[in-house]
């Protein structure tokens, strides 16, 4: 059930009632909270949306917005009002609605209208939490719908910050918000800022792929066999497997290998970080899957991380060393990066979904399929390329990454890492990412040269909001 933060813009003025607040500006918004309490407890949201000003209007829809209620109805009926904060017009309650205990904050204007209605489930309003620190300029209905969902992430109370880059109509906007870390007040987010981005990765192993085959060094239905040791070569089903099918989860092979968790100094917290090519090949040489390669789509970390492996012996470098070499130094993306260098890089600390910090990840074997960290601006630049009309062979690895490989029922295509939906006959291309602590999502449309980038510091995943976001690029006009 989502009970996320929804912004309202309510015009009434009420009679006032149970006034506890000071200020006029405190029985204000105390009277317009009553009455907002009044329709909700007699089951009229239509009565609420019509007391919305018009730009609310022109922002959420009248169904959006009954059903952000329907969901809270299903608890029972509001009750238990307190008040708790009041700062900037803004007031913070204290609620139950049925037996559950949410906090709602209302901000309402010198006009007697709403501009602000946060609702956090579970959450109690604590007087000591200041508001979400942001740094956001707002130009048009778009920048106005981002804010508003990223807002409404950021109060799940396990969430940090967040940092979002669109490019739509040939501008680019960005979005920053929270803090990297609670114990430093004004630690907000920006464009340099590196987190860790998951299986993001993926993209870029893809195009490390494609790169030997524009250079002519493979073709993408060669066997992988052909570069593997003798002890895993030697295997039947290991013979069968292409690098294409590496490359869009049709390999047969599992998500990752049974073998991860038995290394030796194995950690939950890092479970990566003791996985070595040795024991990824002890892994492969006896391994038998239940699907034949090419017949049926299975996400895999191992496969991906396979990939890298084989990338590496065939160039002769590490993963990280083909990235920079073939990848982000040709296209000037300086912050995308397997090990940060804190003297001039920082990474925002990853939190669980309790929203502990957790350790950023480290790899060893599987660094293909998840170690990269990256920033806004960089995956920006990353999405930019993407879009040129390909001359270098760098170019043309990338375009090659965006080719059909595979059809996955209902409605989407595979191409090499990138997942392909059709919306309005527009092709959105997108990954998404995630660690112990971090979320992340990139997401183009080609045909309008329009790309977005969102990343967090905490593993509540980021993908409702970036498909929102997404697909209100792709049919906008």
């Amino acid at each position: 059930m989502n009970h996320r933060i929804l912004v309202l813009l309510v015009c009434t003025f009420l009679s006032l009632k149970n006034l506890h607040a000071q200020s006029p500006a405190e029985k204000l918004n105390r009277a317009v909270f009553n009455q907002i309490e009044y329709f909700f407890n007699i089951n009229q949201p239509d009565s609420i949306y019509n007391l919305a000003s018009e730009s609310f209007k022109q922002n959420i829809e009248r169904q959006s917005f009954i059903n952000f209620l329907s969901n809270l109805y299903t608890y029972g009926k509001m009750s238990g009002v307190t008040p708790a904060t009041f700062s900037n017009n803004t007031a913070g309650y204290n609620v139950l609605i049925g037996d559950q205990k949410f906090s709602i904050h209302l901000a309402v204007d010198s006009t007697k209208k709403f501009n602000y209605f946060l609702v956090k489930p579970n959450h109690i309003v604590d007087p000591r939490i200041t508001p979400i620190q942001a740094k956001v300029n707002k130009q048009n209905s778009l920048d106005e719908f981002i804010d508003s969902i990223a807002r409404a992430y950021l109060t799940h109370p396990s969430t940090q910050s967040l940092a979002i880059g669109v490019l739509n109509n040939g501008q680019v906007n960005t979005f920053f918000y929270g803090q990297l870390d609670p114990a430093e007040k004004l630690s907000i987010p920006n464009e340099h800022t590196l987190y860790e981005v998951g299986s993001l990765t993926k993209l870029f192993t893809s195009v490390l792929l494609a790169h030997l085959v524009e250079e002519g060094s493979l073709s993408l239905e060669d066997s992988i066999a052909k570069f593997l040791p003798d002890s895993v070569k030697t295997n039947p089903f290991i013979r069968k497997i292409t690098f294409k099918q590496l490359a869009n989860h049709t390999s047969g092979l599992p998500r990752l290998p049974s073998n991860l968790d038995k290394v030796a100094k194995f950690s939950a917290a890092n479970p990566y970080a003791n996985y070595t090519r040795k024991d990824l090949f002890h892994f492969l040489k006896d391994f038998n899957g239940q699907n034949e390669p090419g017949e049926n789509y299975e996400y895999s970390n191992l496969g991906f991380g396979l990939l890298g492996e084989l990338i590496s012996i065939i160039t002769n470098k590490s993963f990280a060393q083909n990235i920079k070499d073939l990848i982000t130094e040709p296209l000037g993306m300086h912050n995308t990066v397997e090990k940060i260098n804190p003297k001039n890089q920082v990474l925002a600390k990853p939190h669980n979904a309790e929203g502990r910090q957790v350790p950023a990840w480290d790899f060893l074997a599987l660094a293909g399929a998840g170690s990269l960290k990256s920033s806004v601006h960089d995956l920006l630049r990353f999405a930019q390329f993407q879009f040129k009309l390909p001359e270098t062979t760098l170019e043309k690895a990338m375009m090659l990454t965006r080719e059909f490989t595979f059809y996955l029922p209902p409605n989407t295509d595979i191409g090499l890492g990138w997942h392909m939906n059709m919306l309005e006959d527009v092709v959105q291309y997108w990954h998404n990412g995630g660690t112990g602590g971090s979320s992340s999502f990139l997401g183009i449309v080609p045909d309008k040269k329009s790309a977005i980038v969102v990343l967090s510091n905490s593993a509540i995943s980021v993908d409702e909001i970036s498909s929102k976001i997404l697909e209100k690029i792709a049919v906008s006009k």
